[in-house]
């Protein structure tokens, strides 16, 4: 059984809007649908979990209600942090579920082929994570602003999501390491040692986190209807 978390508790700080994040809309709908609508009708999941915050979440329901999303389950509060989000998630999943998928409602992009890819790697390697190869090159620098070294461009990966997770590994890492910062679930994997499989996304994959990505969700909307 394959429980589905969409973290949708963003409160839009550095896109400056009065609305929250999950309910910006591209085109005619909100952000945080496109992202329904593709785990919802995807086959391997079986249930979804969505995280909101307590000022958003009467509006998330009446945004998502005229879909009539059936795989939905509940939806919790989100926390402070990011992984106390995913936490709050992660408590409310099906007890007989296995495997834990979870994505970010800001990246409405994610296409059903890059679902079932990540999920089919995680079954295979506990843990599994979308990304694409890094086109810029990165330096290291130190405090005082100066290049120490720069890094192989061939090894360095910019790491989306969906991310999936075999449940008991994940609950694992959380209940050990849930006071330390992380910046994605993979990171608390990697904290207990295990490996991660990095599956191969999609630059169009985007989230957004500023104005100038909301601008090229519109365009990229816009391409494809084109």
């Amino acid at each position: 059984m394959v429980s589905a978390i969409l973290l949708a508790a963003g409160l839009s700080r550095r896109l400056k809007l009065a609305v929250s994040k999950p309910l910006i809309k591209i085109g005619k709908q909100p952000v945080i649908v496109y992202s329904l609508k593709q785990l919802n009708k995807h086959p391997d999941i079986d249930e979804i979990i969505v995280v909101v915050n307590a000022r958003n979440k009467a509006n998330v329901i009446r945004s998502i209600k005229p879909y009539c999303f059936k795989k939905i389950k509940r939806l919790v509060l989100g926390g402070a942090r990011r992984q106390d989000s995913v936490y709050n998630g992660l408590k409310a999943i099906d007890k007989n579920s296995k495997w834990v998928l979870i994505h970010d409602s800001a990246r409405p992009f994610i296409k059903r082929d890059e679902i079932t890819e990540v999920i089919k790697q995680a079954k295979k390697h506990n843990a599994a994570i979308l990304g694409v190869k890094s086109k810029a090159t990165i330096k290291l620098s130190d405090a005082f602003k100066m290049v120490r070294q720069t890094l192989d461009r061939d090894k360095l990966w910019e790491i989306q999501t969906p991310q999936v997770f075999r449940k008991k590994l994940l609950l694992k890492a959380y209940s050990k390491y849930i006071k330390e910062n992380f910046t994605d679930d993979a990171g608390l994997i990697e904290k207990l040692g295990l490996k991660v499989r990095i599956v191969l996304g999609s630059y169009a994959n985007i989230k957004i986190t500023t104005r100038e990505d909301l601008l090229m969700a519109q365009l990229m909307l816009k391409k494809e209807k084109t």
